[in-house]
């Protein structure tokens, strides 16, 4: 039978340790496999007998070598916490130790090659909260894509969070509202009080089973409240699979994540499923990302919500049924619509990480590399402290030649990194140490050398770049996003200290080599008679001079086709390898505008504005630009959006930007006035200055977000809920409207100030 592992971890029984898998089956039941399993690590057999006597242990000789080649054996124990105890003991008397810090269970599933999902072959029984328990099965490896069941949930509150007032809960076809009433209201089951609804509520989350818990916000104000009612009522917070206590780890900085651990559930609040897959929103509130997404808005506005929901409470319990219901409803769409749900499963499969701990690139890629450095014979360091005294050189950016520009084409290479990995053989094993002399050794840029001999981290970006080659034809988009995700975080775990195989000299062989390959490839494009107005990591940007789209298009695939018959060459003659690099032909901006940095006449980077045709219709496209970024106002993107197509369009640009700064002294934007500014660290953190989403924030005695709202008013920075004075409207002429029309005029030979006082030049073709 096959299943899928929803939640690792183990039990300590009579001093032995054993390993617990939960998870849901291929038949839709759940499951739960007890193995036992001992812990264990690794040191050089040349230590062995210095090892002994300092701890007691069991040793296993071993056909394993460490990077150096220096036979290991295997140091054995009895419980997981045994491990960090001897290794502190052998490290204090000089001995190595290597694998000595990898998770018990994790340490398990990578003994048995099983990832995400796993054939099970044996006995079982009836579990009192779970389907089956198989002891001591077979366990396997398997292709395994699990349906798993998550439940979307969702509470509502007075304003002060003190009384709780309903529980919805959404599952598949189940829908329903758990209400302190005494009336009967549609879509809601009513209970006399707080207590017998809580009850109620711990009952259903067993029946129903779900393998996911999400909700939006849901650990630091949902299940913080939940958790806090069942310990002042005395009821036991266990709402996993196995009777074990249920627990928050709250983070008051808003940095880091606060954790649910449910055992034998995951608990993944929404608005870290989103942000882990790269659903970028301009907030994080759910009525923000059921507009955006679903075009659908919550019941009940944000304005006042905590007056209205009382309100409801009191006057109106169907609609407040019908409002908590939605929000557990939207968020099942919104999860639906992105695909993240999938997403995360899809990495989990492709990395053998838990649910909640995909986004980990270092654990991932240990999970995904040490089964690989077992079946060629060889283990890894354990992670140690490391000092970080240099820093990790990035991509080439060349200085770009601003101005406006016809039919620009856009080269992009395909993966560069993961392509450099594969053409170069950059990889822990291969990895030339100083003192090594070998022959026909790879020299990357910065002098980091690697055997011309296939190492591992290659094979594994080759397997997944079938993978995802695979996933394209099926036109599974899913997987396909969730194999480039996990093979472009290989490259840079190189660079973490944290890693067990960090190490600057490989991760800058990446660089060096990336910064090199565009250099090359401009100047291939040069030799070709074409001008580069920018490059940036993995782009070239061409002013094509022509004058048609078709014309374009054919200049553009015939650079393409030069330029990589040109890599294919240079690779096997300077190399000796095989090139993986692919330089792509991926767009041509019909317009395309390059400023300059603000108050200078030298080019920037990084930003860049055009259009494109997709379709038969024109879009307009924004890298860097203010129109993407989130701490500028809505009028701002605006502004910059609309002057870029009358410029483009060499419509009278002049006359609109006269027209737009009278309109926002008129009150005709005040609702788009609006800062988004994230708070990095604790309100009391801010010493040395004071920003002015800080000094707003400091005004709110609640805040639920690290994304504060703001409008700058004539007595300063106010909170968008408590703003009282007007608006200073010329602060946004001055910091928002000005700084985006003067970079955007510069080419032109104007600026904003000249067409403010009136200047009759309207065109491009009046200077």
């Amino acid at each position: 039978m096959k299943g899928f592992i929803v939640y690792p971890t183990y039990k300590i029984e009579g001093n032995k340790a054993y390993i617990y898998l939960f998870g849901r089956l291929e038949n839709g039941e759940s499951f739960l496999t007890i193995n036992y399993f001992r812990p264990y690590f690794y040191i050089k057999e040349s230590d062995l007998q210095k090892a002994k006597g300092l701890v007691n242990f069991e040793s296993e000789k071993t056909e394993l070598t460490d990077l150096d080649n220096n036979s290991v054996v295997k140091i054995i124990l009895n419980i997981p916490k045994e491990v960090p105890d001897a290794r502190k003991m052998f490290e204090t008397h000089r001995i190595a130790c290597y694998e000595a810090d990898i998770r018990f269970a994790y340490r398990f599933l990578i003994d048995k090659d099983i990832k995400g999902s796993m054939e099970i072959e044996g006995n079982f029984e009836k579990g009192e909260l779970i389907d089956r328990i198989y002891n001591e099965p077979s366990l396997s490896a398997a292709e395994f894509i699990p349906k798993l069941k998550t439940l979307s949930m969702d509470i509502e509150t007075d304003k002060n969070g003190k009384q709780l007032y309903c529980i919805s809960m959404v599952m598949d076809d189940y829908e329903r509202v758990l209400l302190v009433s005494d009336k009967n209201v549609p879509k809601a089951d009513s209970f006399p009080d707080e207590k017998s609804l809580l009850e109620e509520f711990r009952k259903r989350i067993l029946e129903l089973d779900p393998d996911i818990i999400t909700g939006w916000n849901l650990i630091d104000f949902d299940l913080m409240i939940i958790q806090k009612k069942f310990h002042d009522y005395k009821i036991p917070f266990d709402l996993g699979r196995i009777g074990w206590k249920s627990s928050l780890r709250l983070e008051s900085n808003f940095i880091l994540d606060s954790k649910a651990d449910f055992p034998g559930r995951q608990v993944l609040d929404g608005i870290q499923l989103l942000k882990t897959n790269f659903v970028k929103l301009q907030d994080y509130k759910l009525d923000t990302a059921a507009k955006t997404l679903l075009g659908e808005s919550k019941s009940i506005g944000e304005k006042n919500k905590g007056d209205d929901i009382e309100e409801a409470y009191k006057k109106n319990q169907p609609l407040l049924v019908e409002y908590n219901l939605k929000d557990s409803q939207l968020v099942l769409k919104i999860l639906k619509k992105t695909g993240v749900v999938d997403l995360t499963i899809q990495r989990s499969l492709l990395t053998g990480m838990q649910l909640d701990k995909v986004r980990a690139s270092v654990a991932s890629f240990d999970s995904v590399y040490l089964r690989e450095l077992h079946k060629v014979g060889k283990v890894g360091f354990s992670v140690g402290n490391v000092d970080r005294e240099e820093r990790i050189k990035g991509g080439y950016v060349m200085e770009s030649k601003p101005g406006l520009y016809d039919y620009v084409l856009v080269f992009d290479f395909k993966s560069l990194y993961p392509s450099i990995i594969r053409t170069f053989n950059i990889d822990p094993i291969s990895f030339v140490r100083h003192d090594e002399k070998v022959e026909n050794a790879i020299v990357a840029p910065n002098g980091a050398k690697f055997r011309n001999a296939e190492g591992l981290l290659p094979s594994i970006i080759e397997h997944l770049w079938q993978q995802r080659d695979v996933a394209k034809r099926r036109k599974n988009e899913i997987a396909s996003w969730a194999i480039k995700t996990v093979m472009n975080s290989f490259w840079g775990v190189l660079a973490n200290p944290t890693c067990r195989f960090y190490n600057l000299d490989m991760a800058n062989a990446i660089t060096g080599f990336a910064r090199s390959m565009i250099m090359i490839a401009g100047d291939k494009a040069r030799s070709l008679g074409q001008e580069v107005i920018y490059s940036d990591t993995d782009s070239l940007f061409v002013n094509s001079k022509v004058s048609s789209y078709e014309e374009a298009e054919k200049l553009g695939n015939e650079i393409q086709s030069k330029i990589n018959r040109f890599f294919t060459e240079f690779v096997e003659r300077d190399y000796k390898r095989k090139n993986f690099m692919e330089l792509q032909f991926e767009k041509i901006f019909i317009k395309f505008f390059m400023p300059t940095i603000r108050n200078t006449e030298i080019g920037s980077k990084k930003r860049y504005a055009g259009i494109v045709l997709k379709d038969g219709k024109e879009k307009l496209i924004f890298t860097g630009l203010e129109s993407v970024r989130r701490d500028w106002t809505e009028v701002a993107k605006k502004f910059q959006n609309e002057l870029l197509h009358k410029i483009f369009h060499n419509d009278d640009y002049a006359l609109y930007i006269r027209d737009f700064v009278k309109e926002l002294r008129d009150g005709k934007y005040d609702e788009m006035l609006v800062y988004r500014r994230a708070l990095t660290k604790g309100l009391h953190e801010y010493t040395k200055t004071t920003p002015p989403h800080v000094k707003a924030a400091r005004q709110l005695t609640n805040i639920k977000s690290n994304i504060i709202e703001y409008v700058m008013t004539e007595n300063g920075p106010e909170p968008l809920e408590l703003q009282k004075s007007k608006i200073d409207y010329e602060h946004y002429i001055d910091k928002q409207i000005k700084p985006l029309a003067d970079s955007v005029l510069s080419p032109l030979n104007t600026n904003f100030d000249d067409i403010l006082n009136k200047n009759k030049q309207k065109n491009l073709f009046d200077y």
